[in-house]
């Protein structure tokens, strides 16, 4: 084979090492700006230096991602409308896309490089703010918690103070009645003894005018048997013969017969009451006569309006026409008839 030959020409025909007239002229494969012709005519194009169009575009893009990011966040952070960021205007491509950094035209908003630094001051202010009201909400729902629990706190004070104060008062007032109830036995108690005491002195100085009876009628009882239409003494039955005493020390004042009473002695005692013995088989005192207790002033009969022997005994305070119950009047005087 023939040797090889590069960028050959041999006659009309084109092979490896050879050159064909008809299909050129031929250039370089790699050509450099030094090779190259100039180019002739008005529109020229500034020449490009290495990297310059990709690192412009780079800055470029990471700025406004940057500010889209930074105004996205606060919106989203805080909920307010996003930050409203401005792009310069740009005068020409060959200084955007030049080596330089275009200085910002009048009138423009922010530069390029100062974007993020602003958006994440505006995103931290933003952010700074809401942490303060959230804060101030927060401070202000636990203050109103405590005055929520202090007031719970006293509430339940009072009601426990209310709860106490009751049940001392309540304690006081039955303490109050159980003394007034002890005080008022202890006083009945007392009135009931010295009145025992005193009838205990009256029955020394009074007796029951005879001994060995019965009872057999009482003051008030209805009855034809009786002029007035009822009974007005106390019947003691007992034999004929029987004594009769003297209940109180008085005088005696009348003496004799009394028609429907029968043999009658009349004892007038010291405050003016007449004690009136009646139906007597004999008597035993006379008229002025002064008696002690306990004397002998006559004894049971029968006469007069009687259906059996017995002394029909009748009290007349002071002198009174209407005499009252022998029954209580004895017992008021200490006696048991």
């Amino acid at each position: 084979m023939a040797p090889e030959t590069a960028g050959r020409v041999t006659g009309d025909t084109f092979a490896y090492g050879d050159y064909r007239a008809d299909e050129g002229p031929w250039q370089e494969w790699n050509p450099t700006a030094e090779t190259l012709p100039p180019v002739r005519g008005r529109h020229r194009v500034a020449k490009q230096r290495g990297g310059g169009l990709a690192r412009s575009s780079t800055v470029l893009g990471v700025g406004v991602i940057a500010a889209m990011g930074a105004g996205g966040m606060a919106s989203a952070n805080t909920g307010k409308p996003p930050v409203s960021i401005s792009i310069p205007d740009l005068p020409s491509v060959g200084a955007v896309f030049g080596d330089e950094p275009a200085p910002a035209p009048e009138g423009s908003a922010t530069a390029l490089s100062s974007l993020g630094v602003a958006a994440d001051e505006t995103s931290r202010t933003t952010r700074d703010a809401g942490d303060l009201l959230r804060d101030r909400i927060m401070a202000q729902a636990e203050s109103q918690q405590v005055q929520i629990d202090a007031k719970a706190q006293a509430t339940a004070q009072a009601a426990a103070a209310k709860q106490i104060a009751d049940a001392t008062a309540k304690a006081e007032k039955a303490a109050a009645e159980k003394a007034a109830a002890a005080k008022k036995k202890a006083e009945a108690e007392a009135a009931q003894k010295a009145e025992a005491a005193r009838l205990a002195e009256l029955a020394k100085q009074y007796t029951l005018p005879t001994s060995s009876y019965t009872i057999t009628g009482t003051f008030g009882q209805a009855g034809a048997m009786w002029s007035s239409g009822y009974h007005t003494g106390l019947d003691f039955a007992a034999p004929t013969g029987t004594l009769i005493k003297a209940v109180h020390s008085g005088t005696i004042t009348e003496a004799g017969w009394a028609g429907a009473y029968g043999y009658r002695t009349i004892l007038t005692l010291d405050d003016g009451t007449e004690l009136w013995f009646c139906h007597q088989s004999s008597i035993s005192a006379t008229v002025g006569q002064k008696v002690a207790t306990g004397d002998v002033i006559g004894r049971v009969g029968a006469t007069g309006n009687v259906t059996g022997p017995h002394l029909h005994l009748e009290v007349h305070p002071g002198g009174q026409a209407e005499g009252i119950d022998p029954m209580s009047w004895l017992r008021g005087k200490g006696l048991t008839p």
